[in-house]
């Protein structure tokens, strides 16, 4: 039996993603000039990731019994290049932190599926903070 706790962390994993999905889809949309070509690309290729993340924990917490949520977080579209990058890395750290405590969680309870499913998604994670904090070196 999976527990309330769990199935609420991968609820907050979806709201999470979907919210990310489309902040980071629009500052591909938004960014404007030589910086924003060099990332625009990489930004709209997070941005389908962390859509596939939203949908790989959907299914999960429906196989386990829960109701996916269709509400994300808020949303954060900045007007300045710096100050979306900066609470891009601020979304990536909650996000890490969330993952590891459903990583806990899930271990705790024997669900290895799971553990492994926010395992992966942690990975991806850890990937995108590294992509944020290089860019604000750069700024």
């Amino acid at each position: 039996m999976t527990s309330k706790e769990l199935l609420d962390i991968m609820n907050k994993g979806i709201a999470r993603e979907i919210q990310v999905s489309i902040q980071y889809m629009w500052q591909h949309v938004l960014w404007k000039g030589i910086s924003g070509f060099a990332v625009k690309d990489e930004l709209k290729d997070i941005a389908i990731t962390e859509m596939k993340h939203a949908e790989a924990f959907a299914e999960r917490l429906s196989y386990l019994g829960g109701t996916p949520t269709i509400k994300p977080d808020p949303i954060n579209v900045r007007d300045e290049l710096k100050d979306m990058i900066e609470q891009d890395k601020k979304d990536e750290e909650g996000a890490i932190a969330l993952y590891k405590q459903g990583i806990e969680i899930a271990m705790k309870e024997g669900d290895l599926i799971t553990a492994e499913l926010f395992k992966s998604t942690l990975e991806d994670e850890e990937e995108h903070h590294d992509f944020f904090t290089s860019l604000l070196e750069d700024m």
